[in-house]
């Protein structure tokens, strides 16, 4: 018995067979037409803000699901799991990088193991930012290695807040973190000075509807008051243009972390536009 409503985000109307193949809820994003009578969610209904697609990237659908799906009477609670055209969740760690959709197929999640009945959340395997070799860092934050040399030599020191500052903008991090309200502010603010890694791909699954209401109900409000700080139209590069995305990948895991009890899982990396145009 499936025990997981995963819901796979897709750019691409042809992907829905292999979505429903694997069981999955087929989610369509961006300008394309995903027609509903085929099965497809998309974020462009009722109460939404499809049109920061751009900015927001998968929270588009994720606010989608805040305003209009989670509370409806014949939702039921559960595992909610969210993943994409190109991530996959997978309980096999052996092979997290395969050759052909073939290969794919049997390592994508169906359902959540007994083993992780305890566990509110599941998040993606560490990613650990403190590994990138030394001429990314000066390529990407030449002046903030060369006001403080010791991120050079010192790899405690290239936490999530010296690299979000390096991607996405100096002091960015700090300037969103202040809007945050006081339940989280100081907590997210050690996170990102204390932590080289985080789980990522703003990709989790969670055990029930009330722990997702709780998350949305947290972010959202944080980056509808960062849009005001930030706003769209001065975005320049994809680093900046997808600011939101970004603080909510690093929010995500924060905050997961902080309200539930949390197991981790593999992610499996191919894109099925290979196969699939």
């Amino acid at each position: 018995m499936n025990n997981l409503k995963m819901f796979c985000l897709t750019l691409e109307p042809s992907h829905l067979k292999f979505i429903k193949e694997l069981n999955y809820i087929p989610v369509g994003l961006g300008e394309k037409i995903f027609h509903n009578n085929e099965g497809w969610f998309t974020d462009k209904l009722d109460n939404n803000i499809s049109e920061k697609n751009k900015y927001y990237g998968e929270y588009t659908f994720h606010y989608w699901l805040w305003k209009n799906y989670i509370d409806l009477d014949n939702v039921e609670d559960g595992w909610f799991g969210f993943c994409q055209y190109r991530k996959f969740w997978s309980i096999n760690d052996d092979n997290l990088i395969p050759k052909t959709i073939n290969e794919l197929k049997p390592l994508a999640l169906k359902n959540i193991p007994e083993t992780y009945e305890n566990f509110d959340a599941v998040l993606g395997n560490p990613y650990f930012i403190n590994q990138f070799k030394i001429m990314k860092f000066l390529k990407k934050g030449f002046k903030i290695i060369v006001n403080n040399p010791t991120y050079l030599f010192n790899k405690n020191k290239r936490n999530l807040k010296f690299h979000f500052d390096l991607m996405h903008g100096n002091g960015n991090l700090d300037k969103a973190i202040d809007l945050l309200d006081d339940n989280n502010k100081k907590d997210f603010k050690n996170y990102v000075n204390s932590n080289v890694s985080f789980n990522p791909h703003n990709m989790f699954i969670c055990k029930s509807k009330i722990l997702l209401k709780r998350y949305y109900s947290d972010l959202f409000p944080w980056l509808l008051k960062c849009e005001k700080l930030f706003g769209f139209k001065d975005l320049k590069g994809f680093g900046k243009i997808r600011i939101y995305t970004f603080l909510a990948e690093r929010f995500m895991p924060y905050w997961f972390n902080k309200n539930a009890r949390v197991k981790t899982m593999p992610i499996v990396f191919y894109d099925i536009r290979k196969d699939i145009k």
